[in-house]
């Protein structure tokens, strides 16, 4: 079988049971066998060792992903993986007796036009009691199309359409935009026999509400995939118009209230109006989710809670979803951006080593907020030889770079050299080395990056990487560089339309 399992984590406790099943499954039955198991670890930062059990002579291999989200993590998989077929597994799930043998069935002889095959997903209902109203939410996934709980796609596939989308930073939606992308591009995508149980996972107080982050998500798929996108998902309409019928009446009797309490016969009228407004659609939505459920009071009591603030939590995530994605274009694969630091993001102060003097260029926020929208990843590669000439410390170089986020948002990678120029090193621009380590780091290919500098050295390096050059001058950019220069833009602005509009000029 020419497949590879994907698993990512962050670290859950369930993911010594989800290999132990897939070891056993393999162990249990014949070859054919997957050729080997990736596991993503996905934790921000390194943390304590992931629980993996004895990989029993079987390839178990782990690879990091920087806690980027599940999205980016399965791509980090994927990416690494040599084989024809890469099958997605979650961390929470328990893969059937016999699930490696059914897997390698599911996937025989399926036609080329066939992109996808789905497992059948099973989640165990509560024992002698009605479910709750999470365990009626994670239950739905059962009928679910194209999650990847359990979810195998060609490679080429993959590499095709650039992969999930990384601009889903949670496990939502992710897996849906990816089957439409692929139903879009003629693909075929069928359902195996192979089966997974998904236990429900316990969830706090407000777990529905903070749920609603997904508001956010479901704009970025009406932007990319039109206003028909949840019928050919198979979803629902979703309840955001009364949320935002609610929400507007809970506001109006907030803002009447002041009035009312001065004394104001029109104001208590219309503040008794609107909180009326407000608490019937509330009370419904209560009952709605009370009912199917067990009724205990510590469930009754979290549905009135949290039923009373769903409405104003999806409306607040719907409007930073517009916000965040009002400019959103089709996803085609990871773009990276690697910026010089000195003189392109902050103003140059020669071998600084000091936090306090971290100003930025004009724009710079600007124009890495954009990039962001946009799902780019953003790196900074940066010559540093006041390390090697005593300047500076590598810890300097560090607190620098800290404070640089702490001014223009998060950087994806940061790659310095500390050599100096007559080291002999790789690294140090206007050799490629930086660019290439970071381009690798972000899981891309360096023709899908972008190098954004100020001087020669920074456009001489892209083109030794193979990536795009785009050159920022300054006064102290020779006219002779700017003169060899591809493409140069005015300012970073005007870089990031190049990048974005994917125009090169002079």
């Amino acid at each position: 079988m020419s497949c590879t399992v994907v698993i990512p984590t962050i670290g859950r406790p369930s993911l010594r049971t989800v290999l132990d099943a897939l070891l056993d499954s393999i162990a249990g039955g014949p070859e054919p066998a997957p050729h080997e198991i990736i596991v993503v670890d996905d934790r921000p930062a390194h943390g304590a060792p992931l629980p993996l059990p004895d990989s029993r002579g079987r390839r178990v291999r782990v690879i990091r992903s920087g806690g980027r989200g599940p999205a980016a993590a399965r791509n980090a998989g994927w990416r690494a993986a040599a084989t024809e077929w890469v099958a997605f597994l979650d961390d929470d799930v328990v893969p059937d007796p016999g699930w490696t043998r059914r897997l390698a069935a599911d996937l025989a002889g399926l036609p080329p036009k066939v992109a996808g095959s789905q497992g059948r997903v099973t989640v165990p209902p509560p024992d002698g009691r009605r479910p709750t109203d999470w365990e009626r939410t994670t239950a739905g996934l059962a009928g679910a199309d194209w999650i990847t709980a359990d979810m195998a796609y060609r490679r080429g596939v993959l590499a095709e359409l650039g992969g999930f989308d990384e601009r889903f930073r949670r496990a939502y939606r992710e897996d849906a935009d990816l089957a439409l992308r692929a139903l879009a591009a003629g693909h075929d995508l069928v359902r195996g026999e192979r089966h997974v149980t998904h236990p429900v996972r316990p969830a706090g107080f407000w777990a529905s509400v903070r749920a609603q982050a997904g508001n956010a998500d479901d704009v970025l798929m009406w932007r990319i995939h039109g206003a028909g996108w949840r019928d050919r998902a198979g979803e629902g309409r979703g309840l955001l118009r009364r949320h935002v019928l609610t929400t507007a009446a809970g506001t109006a009797a907030l803002a009447a209230a002041p009035a009312a309490l001065r004394g104001s016969r029109a104001g208590a009228a219309a503040a008794a109006l609107a909180a009326g407004a407000w608490a019937v659609p509330t009370a419904r939505f209560a009952f709605e989710r009370v009912h199917p459920g067990p009724r205990t009071p510590g469930e009754v009591l979290k549905m009135a809670a949290t039923s009373a603030a769903i409405p104003p939590a999806a409306v607040a995530h719907r409007i930073k979803g517009l916000l965040a994605h009002r400019d959103a274009r089709p996803w085609a694969g990871p773009w990276v951006v690697l910026f010089d630091r000195d003189d392109t993001l902050i103003r140059d102060v020669p071998y600084n080593g000091d936090p306090a003097l971290v100003e930025p260029m004009p724009g710079a926020r600007r124009a890495l907020d954009r990039l962001r929208r946009h799902g780019v990843r953003i790196g900074v590669v940066s010559n540093q030889s006041g390390v090697a000439k005593g300047r500076i410390t590598v810890r300097d170089v560090r607190r620098v770079n800290a404070r640089v986020e702490e001014l223009l948002g998060r950087i994806d990678v940061w790659e310095f050299c500390p050599h100096d120029g007559d080291d002999g090193c790789e690294c140090r621009k206007p050799r490629p080395g930086m660019i290439v380590r970071a381009v690798r780091r972000l899981g891309a290919l360096p023709a899908d990056c972008a190098v954004i500098g100020d001087i020669g050295r920074d456009i001489e390096a892209a083109a030794a990487a193979g990536a795009r050059g785009i050159l920022v001058p300054t006064v102290r950019t020779r006219p002779a560089e700017i003169a060899r220069a591809l493409e140069t833009a005015p300012n970073l602005g005007a870089a990031v339309d190049l990048v974005l509009g994917g125009r090169r000029s002079r």
